[in-house]
């Protein structure tokens, strides 16, 4: 492994960490940033369905969090990143969501794996294609992972 293909590796967990907290802080406007303009985000139909483009994956965002204001960290482990070429890559992490409100007993909300599609867009990675299927405490799972 080159340096250079290690440096491809840490900006690329930079995006997913990024994503993680400003999904936790509400910061939805930077949160889209971190997607392409195509981007597409897959749940399964009880967490939002799949949600395609930039503003849709916002505005989905937005909602989830004026609906779901409880304080949670997404504690995304684990990361598997392969860089394919010079402007694509996919990545698998782990996810320990951990609900942090006041009066929660057992903190763990939910274990799940992001499979992600990145791409590099004027120097800069982005998520193209993010795909969750969660563990515990309910197993749902979408099928063919990306290829790592």
């Amino acid at each position: 492994m080159t340096i250079e293909e290690l440096l491809e590796r840490e900006a690329i967990k930079e995006v997913r960490i990024l994503y993680s907290h400003y999904f936790d802080a509400g910061e939805t406007d930077k949160l889209a940033a971190l997607f392409t303009e195509d981007a597409v985000c897959e749940f399964d139909d009880a967490h939002g369905g799949v949600w395609e483009g930039r503003e849709t994956i916002r505005e989905n965002y937005a909602s989830y969090k004026a609906e779901h204001p409880y304080s949670f960290l997404h504690a995304s482990t684990n990361p598997l990143i392969r860089i394919l070429g010079p402007d694509t890559a996919n990545a698998r992490w782990y996810l320990i969501d951990l609900m942090v409100a006041e009066g929660v007993e057992n903190p763990v909300g939910l274990l799940g794996i992001y499979d992600d599609a990145y791409r590099k867009v004027d120097g800069q990675w982005l998520i193209e294609r993010t795909r969750i299927d969660f563990l515990w405490p309910e197993r749902t799972f979408f099928g063919p992972r990306v290829p790592l």
